[in-house]
């Protein structure tokens, strides 16, 4: 089965115009599988594991370690596929899977990245219209029939324009998060390419190093629905 990161990636690469072969060359899956996951409705995806552990490389991990290191500062042009690793590492005596491979490479890569990631946050300036819109939540005290009230605020600003959604909830829950997605996005005609998150907790499931996120399933399928 796939991960719903995975279905959301091949959803969006689909809706911006990539052919399903080169999506499914890239993602080194069958083109059978790219094609029942941009047709399958989001109710009837099965189970997807969010997360996939750590493989263990046993005594290989340092040799994959050097291998995607030396890897990394070969020119583009000259960097090797992750079955080309693979087969050096079968050759060795390595028994494990090529996806053993690939997701450690991910982590690999990822954890390379965390320095560049560590830099002082930034959010570009200039974003064209349609292309993003940031989401996130304030509490705000407030009077409702002559008692005071704390109340949760949802807020949705597209990027390019900075034009605001704003809508007020007695609670912060996954309800009212998802409430405010659509009723923002049909107060704005349309829905932005791609969302920007804060960590909060009606999305976010864990908070890694730099910018390594974990999103808890509920907020997927959302984010699958929308593509964004």
């Amino acid at each position: 089965m796939l991960v719903l990161e995975t279905v959301l990636r091949i959803r969006r690469e689909h809706a911006s115009g990539k052919a399903i072969k080169a999506i499914a060359r890239d993602l080194h899956l069958s083109r059978k599988v790219v094609r029942k996951a941009i047709r399958a409705p989001e109710a009837d995806m099965g189970y997807r594991r969010e997360v996939q552990p750590l493989p263990k490389l046993g005594p290989f991990q340092a040799r994959l370690d050097a291998l995607l290191e030396e890897d990394e500062a070969r020119p583009r042009r000259e960097k090797l596929r992750l079955t080309r690793i693979h087969d050096l590492l079968l050759r060795e005596g390595f028994d494990g899977s090529y996806d053993a491979v690939r997701r450690y490479a991910a982590r690999w890569r990822r954890a390379r990245r965390r320095d560049v990631m560590n830099a002082p946050a930034f959010i570009p300036l200039l974003f064209r219209p349609g292309e993003a819109y940031q989401f996130d939540w304030s509490h705000e005290d407030v009077e409702i029939s002559g008692k005071p009230m704390r109340v949760k605020v949802a807020h949705v600003r597209l990027c390019a324009s900075r034009a605001m959604y704003v809508r007020a909830y007695p609670r912060e829950t996954q309800e009212m998060l998802f409430d405010a997605h659509a009723r923002a996005f049909a107060f704005f005609g349309g829905v932005p390419t791609r969302g920007i998150y804060d960590n909060m907790k009606t999305a976010v499931t864990s908070v890694f190093t730099g910018k390594e996120r974990v999103f808890n399933r509920r907020f997927l399928v959302m984010a699958n629905h929308y593509m964004v």
